[in-house]
């Protein structure tokens, strides 16, 4: 009698793994340096021509895609859905999933309030002079996030999911 050396020796010829489809597949889409505070600092100092940098010029840059997003959803007639705290979001999909009749299109627009790590600024003192100056520090915030739930009729429902805050930092969950 023999006895098999490995766990791949026993499963040989006993298991198969085929796979048709997958389930779910993140995509993490992000601007590289605007993950570090001297690539936000970058950002608003050279590309947008700022003489310091400031979270408050994120707030004109946040204002406008919320308004976008708005529009978006009042153009197109689909529902903005607030999602309350622990409602699961595959649920609320599911049922605007069944009453949609077409082959391919937005199904609706959710919009949760989640935490996520971004950028703020604080004010910090110089220690010989006493002057104050802002700086930008990373923070973890609550912050809206809006989902674009959708259906495709190649790929099936999928969702896009966007920070209202920028710049943002999202990682996989």
């Amino acid at each position: 009698m023999t006895v098999p050396r490995s766990v791949a020796d026993v499963l040989t010829g006993h298991v198969t793994l085929e796979v048709e489809c997958i389930d779910r597949m993140y995509l993490n889409l992000y601007v590289p340096k605007l993950q570090y505070e001297t690539g936000v600092v970058g950002f608003f100092k050279g590309h947008r021509g700022a003489t310091f940098a400031s979270s408050a010029f994120m707030d004109p840059m946040t204002r406008d895609f919320v308004t976008a997003v708005e529009a978006f959803v009042d153009d197109q007639g689909v529902d903005l859905v607030t999602f309350d705290k622990g409602q699961r979001k595959d649920d609320v999909a599911l049922a605007y999933l069944e009453e949609f009749d077409g082959d391919e299109g937005v199904l609706f627009v959710g919009k949760a309030q989640e935490k996520t790590t971004a950028y703020r600024t604080e004010k910090r003192r110089n220690p010989e002079t006493g002057a104050t100056y802002p700086w930008i520090v990373r923070a973890t915030l609550f912050v809206n996030h809006y989902y674009f739930y959708c259906v495709d009729r190649d790929f099936g429902p999928f969702f896009i999911k966007f920070c209202s805050y920028f710049p943002v930092r999202h990682e996989a969950p």
